[in-house]
């Protein structure tokens, strides 16, 4: 999971297309904390401005005064292909014998990254990183430059190779594309600012941000190229592309990534998550004395079992903003340290109370097993906690951290076994079926971190 903006003016004397990639980064920290980029197009060459750190880290106003342009692309990662380091951050570069020439942010993840990789390799491509990103810009910049074919023929080449998740910006010279894999699995929002400048982003919150309207989903299957005679859309069908008729939208990115305030996959997040709430409380049978949410994501989780049920809601929990998302921390050990860090309960409030506490999902249980410690600590008579997700036992392979069985608790114990890892009194998830109930146009979406069955492929 990473984020992505694209931003193009119209007006080609325009200079604000990397200060508006910026700011659309901003609102997409929480999808990636670990480096961010941008690449534009000053006149004459493509540009890239990378670093590890957060976006505010990278770029000062002093950097902000030195890339004026009317084209950007900008990601922010976390990693799942590759490891931590400045090789692997993005967007990617690649230049040929005039100079820079193509540029390319994504989000998602490659199936069959090793079998393309070596591939092109064979074909003496030279690649350095382990990303995707760079797999996916070296095999369009492959077929186009030596194969001759066009950019929009290069990309229904590699839709029609590449197995997995690719919600993508890329820049070839001064001109912008966009395009969504077969499945749809990341979101991938087009909008448009005063008539004059397009913007590609991950959620809407990253349009928000920068005051443009929300116009449309990038369709899967979805090509589109913007240049200064204006936009054009190459929607291909997705049935010549995958092996089922459906769609695949993560439905993870609505129980937890995503912001609450963005529309994804046509759903208002927080208003799903609230949804998630009630039917959580359908089947309660513990009335506890007041609801506290794990913050920032499981907010409205809480909140919708809370109003359901007619209980206290209150943020028990006071969440430091300082400190990054503690599940897309690279190493468990970081992840620990950030519990601590990221979390104090009130002074006096939970003293004698029986505590439902809210959580959006299980992953490794470590982070949840230190809060309810945290909770207990400080006076709460009994902690009973509530998730609201079915129980995470199988890996993703799309775009998101949990890349060994072994690591996921539900894939190891029963929810009897968990409840007394966490030292929790009760502990209930919602069901797959109660999940999916909650889900407009389930067909369209993917469940396999909870079912197993996975719609587009596993890695090789």
């Amino acid at each position: 999971m990473c984020g992505i903006i694209g931003i193009y003016q119209k007006n080609k004397k325009a200079e604000s297309a990397s200060r508006l990639a910026i700011l659309g980064l901003f609102a997409a920290q929480h999808r990636g904390q670990e480096s961010c980029g941008i690449a534009y197009f000053d006149g004459e060459k493509l540009q890239l401005i990378k670093q590890m750190g957060l976006v505010k880290e990278v770029f000062n106003e002093e950097v902000l005064t030195k890339i004026p342009s009317h084209v950007a692309i900008g990601h922010v990662r976390y990693p799942t292909q590759g490891s931590s380091n400045i090789g692997n951050a993005q967007p990617h570069l690649l230049n040929n014998l005039s100079g820079p020439m193509f540029a390319l942010a994504s989000n998602g993840d490659i199936v069959n990254y090793k079998e393309l990789r070596e591939d092109l390799e064979a074909k003496d491509v030279f690649f350095e990183s382990q990303n995707d990103g760079e797999l996916i810009l070296k095999y369009i910049a492959y077929f186009h430059e030596k194969q001759g074919l066009s950019i929009v023929d290069s990309i229904k080449k590699l839709m029609k190779h590449f197995q997995g998740s690719y919600s993508s910006v890329m820049l070839v010279k001064d001109e912008l594309y966009a395009f969504r894999d077969p499945y749809g699995n990341r979101p991938f929002i087009l909008g448009e600012l005063n008539d004059e400048t397009y913007v590609f982003a991950s959620e809407s919150c990253c349009i928000d941000i920068i005051r443009a309207q929300f116009k449309k989903e990038v369709s899967p299957c979805e090509i589109i190229h913007v240049n200064a005679t204006g936009m054009e859309s190459i929607q291909l069908n997705p049935d010549e592309f995958r092996s089922r008729k459906h769609s695949a939208h993560c439905v993870f990115e609505l129980i937890y990534f995503s912001r609450p305030d963005s529309v994804v996959y046509d759903n208002a997040v927080y208003a799903f998550r609230e949804k998630l709430g009630k039917k959580l409380a359908e089947k309660e049978d513990i009335i506890s004395d007041v609801v506290i949410p794990v913050p920032d994501s499981s907010n409205f989780i809480a909140l919708g079992y809370a109003k359901e049920l007619g209980l206290d809601f209150n943020f028990g929990l006071i969440r430091n903003h300082y400190v990054g998302r503690t599940f897309i921390a690279p190493e468990q050990t970081i992840r620990d340290e950030n519990v601590v860090q990221k979390f104090n309960p009130l002074p006096g409030y939970l003293e004698g109370k029986i505590v439902t506490l809210i959580d959006d999902s299980i992953v490794r249980g470590t982070t949840l097993q230190k809060i309810v410690k945290m909770v207990r600590s400080h006076g709460a008579k009994e902690v009973h906690v509530r998730i609201g997700s079915p129980m995470v036992k199988y890996p993703c392979f799309y775009g998101i951290d949990t890349p060994t069985y072994e690591e996921l608790i539900a894939n190891q114990k029963t929810v009897e076994d968990i409840a007394g890892y966490l030292k929790a009194d009760s502990l209930r998830y919602l069901t797959i079926d109660e999940l999916k109930s909650v889900v407009q146009d389930q067909n369209n979406f993917c469940f396999a971190c909870f079912n197993g069955e996975y719609p587009i492929g596993l890695k090789k």
